[in-house]
């Protein structure tokens, strides 16, 4: 994502945890020199939960050691969620790299937001670094606000009164840097809450069967807006996600055969990403469905590969002409070889059976300059280009070559 940086007023307070008083030092001045005031530190990982619940004013950062005296980092952190925190957490350990990874998973799992890692002794730029990309983010739509509680009833006006709207995140070549797709992605634009982003409504719609509705209408605008591109010269692709909920029945898969045909957009054009947000009730329904939309061109694409209920068995049985590699085995792959083991190996299964790669979460250059030596096909994330409204994608388009040709030089 390409925002501007703001300055260090948007971080309100950081609080360190580290049993080591030379690193709490050392950190402490290290904040200050960048302006930081709010700056608490603690040796001890019950005082600092006490003064967090305390605090009116919550803390934008954790910095947490995960190697502390009486209360290690992996059970502060089980501990922090009965604060609600809900900023930007930094893993600090001098072990083994694999231990700080398999913390961010703990973390994740308890949805903490892990921003990084350092390795002990803290580098100042690479504090520095990362506290830029935090007040980056904290402007942008990476990590969305606080979840909202809406009404289904609420909910379905929106779907019925258009109150859904696309964004589309750019897709690139890994071998030409062109711009070769997109992905559409849903947004609520509610009348008084702003933008809302699906973290805050999709599991409301799927308990509540309008998933459908969102899913009809992504697609609609979609292929709208593919063909607004295609009249503009922008010959891409555009990926929409769909669910099993969305393969339960025929009426879908009608209804994506009949838009289609309005609007006279190429099914070549299309993708359908398909996630696993629950186990088939019909196997042989979503066999049969999605052989039919192949068989009619139509692209099907492997979502978040490797993280959902069985997708060694679907990539067997399915017909899926994409394989698009989870973010979590993207990101950082770069510094660790577990994470590049497993996506090697993604891309190694992906060309044997003979169908294209899709990396997500390229979220800064060395993610980039990982993909660039290795096999995949093309690159999604926030450092090639954050979501956007359809009027936007030229200008992107013109500003991301200019992007490219000074990473090739």
């Amino acid at each position: 994502m390409e925002h501007e940086v703001a300055g260090s007023q948007s971080i309100t307070q950081i609080t360190i945890i580290d049993g080591d008083q030379f690193q709490l030092k050392l950190l402490s001045h290290q904040l200050s020199m960048q302006g930081y005031k709010s700056v608490f530190t603690f040796d001890v990982g019950q005082t600092a939960l006490d003064h967090m619940q305390g605090q009116e004013l919550a803390s934008t950062v954790v910095i947490l050691d995960l190697n502390m005296p009486n209360m290690d980092g992996l059970e502060f952190l089980q501990q922090l969620l009965e604060t609600g925190f809900d900023g930007a957490l930094f893993l600090v350990s001098g072990e083994d790299k694999t231990i700080l990874h398999s913390a961010d998973a703990i973390a994740s799992s308890y949805d903490l937001w892990v921003l990084g890692h350092l390795n002990k002794p803290v580098q100042h730029a690479q504090l520095e670094k990362y506290l830029k990309l935090l007040v980056l983010q904290e402007g942008s739509s990476l990590k969305g606000e606080a979840k909202s509680t809406y009404e289904a009833a609420r909910f379905r006006s929106a779907i019925d009164s258009g109150e859904l709207i696309n964004f589309y995140q750019p897709k690139v070549s890994l071998i030409s840097g062109e711009l070769v797709g997109v992905e559409a992605l849903v947004r609520w634009e509610h009348p008084d809450d702003g933008l809302v982003l699906p973290d805050n409504f999709i599991d409301l719609a799927e308990e509540n069967e309008m998933i459908d509705g969102i899913a009809q209408q992504v697609l609609s605008r979609a292929l709208i807006d593919s063909k607004v591109w295609k009249e503009a010269g922008i010959d891409i692709t555009v990926a929409v996600n769909i669910s099993m909920y969305n393969l339960d029945t025929r009426e879908f898969i009608s209804f994506l055969e009949n838009e289609l045909q309005a609007s006279a957009v190429n099914p070549q054009d299309l993708i359908l990403e398909v996630t696993e947000s629950k186990l088939m009730k019909d196997y042989s329904l979503v066999l049969d469905l999605l052989t039919r939309l192949r068989q009619h061109r139509v692209n099907i694409s492997i979502d978040d590969f490797g993280t959902g209920h069985s997708s060694m068995a679907q990539l067997r049985d399915l017909p899926f002409n994409e394989l698009k590699i989870d973010r979590s085995f993207v990101h950082s792959a770069h510094d660790n070889p577990s994470l590049r083991d497993i996506f090697d190996g993604s891309i190694r299964l992906a060309k044997s059976l003979g169908i294209k790669t899709v990396a997500e979460g390229v979220e800064n250059e060395a993610d980039w300059r990982f993909l660039e030596g290795s096999d995949c096909n093309i690159a999604q994330g926030f450092f090639i280009g954050q979501p956007m409204q359809v009027a936007q994608l030229s200008e992107w388009k013109l500003q991301w070559a200019e992007r490219y040709a000074r990473l090739k030089a």
